[in-house]
């Protein structure tokens, strides 16, 4: 027997045209119930909240901290919410979620990687958090189709959370958008709608070592080895994180059939997002270090970094080069990324280095070289 939401689905005028159009139209409908059930998830916001416990031995590594909450409080009286983030860990899943549940937020669905939905934590996210699976690279007209009218159906009754980079950012830099979700969330064809671009910062990123190694994600690696890497650059791990949303952008004047409207869209956005990145301590020493450099060169470098990121309109969690040494250096050493030697500093691991650098870079650029 089909649930509301699949009934719902199939209804729809676009899913109706694509099954008008296909030569077989009952394997497309197969084809589309099949990706449905595949979707098809719940949220149970009691048991949800109760994932704090067993989940603490993570949590309790990373201080939450949001900004700027009464705009999504103010959004949320208001209507429904999309939030678009930058994606740095798999920590993100846990962390901004969580932001939004302590402030008394309500919850969102969140639209993950199919690669998180294996073993137990897949039934955790099917049945518990409310994620839906997401393909990234099917190329599929049927999963697309699907997929789009899901979110649009789904957005009648709740708000979304979503990465538009795709996945984590392996280079440590700020992605380009894809459109596909920005799509699917115009199609709810809700006056009520507003996108709130998320930006998470970290002192340290708990897989930095993983993620900076490849730098560009060649294969999608079974989320269990991933999950033993990160577990063991967990020892001796602590850090902040800030969430940090940004105005509610309207989509009210966006026409939901032209790509370019929705490109644009998608780079206001990201533009927006990249604004309310938190520029660290720990990412202004990367970006300021040399293969070998004295601390007073060091804290001149910075400082400039600070400076610029300043006039740029960054959001700032520095405030001057000598405070970023103070709070920045430690984290980096004791993480095995710079080794400090009296007054002089080196560089210890210079691919983890450059992937905390990359992290700001959007904010340092020139305003006709940023995302639009």
């Amino acid at each position: 027997m089909l649930d509301d939401i699949t009934k719902a689905v199939l209804a729809r005028e676009d899913i109706a045209r694509y099954l008008h159009d296909e030569a077989k139209g009952a394997q497309a409908r197969t084809r589309i119930e099949s990706y449905l059930d595949e979707m098809r998830t719940t949220q149970r916001y009691s048991i949800y909240k109760a994932l704090k416990h067993p989940l603490y031995p993570i949590l309790r590594k990373i201080e939450r901290i949001g900004e700027q909450l009464s705009l999504v409080k103010a959004a949320a009286r208001g209507g429904r919410i999309v939030y678009a983030s930058n994606h740095r860990s798999h920590t993100d899943y846990l962390v901004e979620p969580l932001v939004l549940d302590d402030n008394g937020i309500r919850p969102p669905v969140i639209a993950a990687g199919i690669n998180l939905f294996g073993g137990p934590l897949g039934l955790i996210h099917r049945h518990v958090t409310g994620a839906i699976p997401v393909r990234r690279n099917a190329k599929d007209p049927a999963y697309l189709v699907t997929l789009k009218a899901y979110v649009a159906e789904m957005l009648r009754t709740q708000d979304l959370f979503f990465y538009p980079e795709g996945g984590r950012s392996y280079s440590g830099e700020l992605k380009s958008p894809k459109t596909g979700l920005f799509n699917a969330a115009l199609q709810a064809d809700r006056s009520n709608l507003v996108i709130i671009p998320t930006a998470i910062a970290y002192d340290l990123v708990l897989e930095d070592h993983v993620l900076a190694r490849q730098r560009i994600k060649r294969s999608q690696r079974p989320f269990s080895r991933e999950l033993a890497e990160m577990v063991r650059y967990a020892v001796g791990y602590r850090s902040r994180a800030f969430v940090t949303f940004g105005r509610p952008i309207s989509v009210d004047h966006v026409e939901v059939d032209s790509r370019k409207a929705v490109l644009d869209l998608a780079h206001a956005v990201m533009g927006a997002l990249g604004r309310q990145v938190k520029i660290l301590p720990t990412a202004v020493v990367a970006a300021a270090m040399r293969p070998s450099i004295t601390r007073r060169e060091l804290i001149a470098r910075a400082e400039a970094i600070v400076e610029a990121a300043r006039a740029a309109g960054a959001n700032l969690g520095v405030q001057s080069g000598r405070e970023a040494l103070e709070l920045g250096v430690e984290p980096l050493e004791l993480r095995g990324v710079i080794v400090v030697e009296g007054s002089c500093l080196r560089v210890r691991d210079r691919n983890v280095l450059r992937y905390y650098a990359r992290s700001i870079e959007h904010a340092l650029a020139s305003p006709s070289s940023r995302t639009h």
